[in-house]
């Protein structure tokens, strides 16, 4: 099996390489952008056969370069939600995504790629259903419009087309992403500088911390994703997320102890580690008002009606797995 990976330096790109090579696929045509030379890190100990620059890539993909290609793992985007320059977000992530498409579609490659929870905005429903996809960001809309179009393609798709809307995903590889890591890469590195976690204060009727997330390990974004690549019949759009909304806190408070139980030191109770300062709420930005999800939870039940029964790693264990993976990293 020949396989595509665009955006494979990124985090989810990086992590279905290896979990591709896992399954003993090698035979990987790896696709990125790496003007951020760093992000070489992320591909260095993943089996591939090929790497290409994405303007290359995909001028020769559709030209037939790379004959028989077999799926394409489509990651690659501009995934910055405070990205306000419009013309560059449609470009990268419509038009390429939508060509990409065309391509597949002309060569009977499979195309599985990201889309993302931003769709929901607005909504307090995140069903894979058009009255409740309201973004609230020119990012989440130009997801939402590669969506439509795939819903309008698929009674006529000649291969296999799955768009996978990604929650808050966090785990290995994604030291490279800056502010946009996730918030359990962010929680982590405040403790070990800081010795503690600052979280928001409370915001739109939430109190201190509890607004909730469907947060998502990696590993369980890659299962997804390999389910499908082994299910070739299976097409559409389908929610990746836990299915289960938990707070700030919960992620705050993993985090910490995570850390604490490494170095020897007894576990703590949320609101002790509140009393210790080891867990800080600060003012909610003003930028984010009116622009912020307080409340997501993926409903999987079109997943599950796909077949694709896989279970999910809650927030404690899945953050334990990540502490643990970020104490063991050699020091670049």
């Amino acid at each position: 099996m020949t396989v595509v990976v665009t955006g494979a330096a990124g985090m989810i790109g990086a992590n279905l390489l290896r979990g591709l090579n896992a399954m003993g696929i090698d035979q990987i045509i790896a696709v990125d952008d790496l003007t951020l030379g760093a992000k070489h890190r992320n591909l260095r100990d993943a089996r591939i056969a090929d790497y290409f620059d994405r303007g290359e890539f995909y001028r020769r993909f559709a030209r037939g370069d790379f004959g028989p290609i077999d799926a394409v793992l489509h990651q690659g985007a501009c995934s910055d939600t405070m990205e306000h320059n419009g013309q560059l977000m449609m470009e990268q992530n419509y038009r390429c995504t939508k060509d990409l498409l065309d391509t597949c579609q002309a060569r009977g490659t499979r195309l599985i790629y990201a889309s993302s929870a931003a769709v929901y905005g607005s909504s307090t429903v995140f069903r894979e259903t058009p009255e409740h996809e309201r973004p609230l960001n020119v990012y989440g809309y130009s997801k939402l419009l590669t969506d439509q179009v795939v819903r309008r393609l698929l009674p006529a798709a000649s291969a296999q087309v799955v768009g996978l809307r990604y929650f808050n995903v966090y785990g290995p590889h994604e030291q490279h992403k800056g502010r946009m890591a996730s918030v359990a890469f962010h929680h982590s590195a405040q403790f070990k500088s800081d010795g503690c976690v600052r979280l928001f204060a409370a915001y739109a009727g939430y109190r201190p911390g509890e607004q909730v997330r469907d947060f998502i390990h990696v590993d369980d974004v890659v299962a997804v994703n390999l389910w499908f690549l082994a299910h070739g019949g299976a097409n559409g759009v389908f929610n990746v997320g836990t299915g289960r909304a938990q707070p700030f806190n919960d992620v705050a408070h993993a985090v910490v102890n995570a850390w604490r139980v490494r170095a020897g030191e007894a576990p703590l109770p949320l609101e002790h580690m509140v009393a210790q300062r080891l867990v800080e709420y600060i003012e909610f930005p003003q930028a984010l008002v009116g622009k912020y999800q307080s409340y997501t939870q993926a409903d999987l039940s079109a997943l599950r009606a796909a077949g694709c029964d896989h279970r999910f790693m809650d927030v404690a264990s899945g953050v334990k797995r990540y502490v643990d993976w970020l104490a063991e990293q050699p020091p670049d």
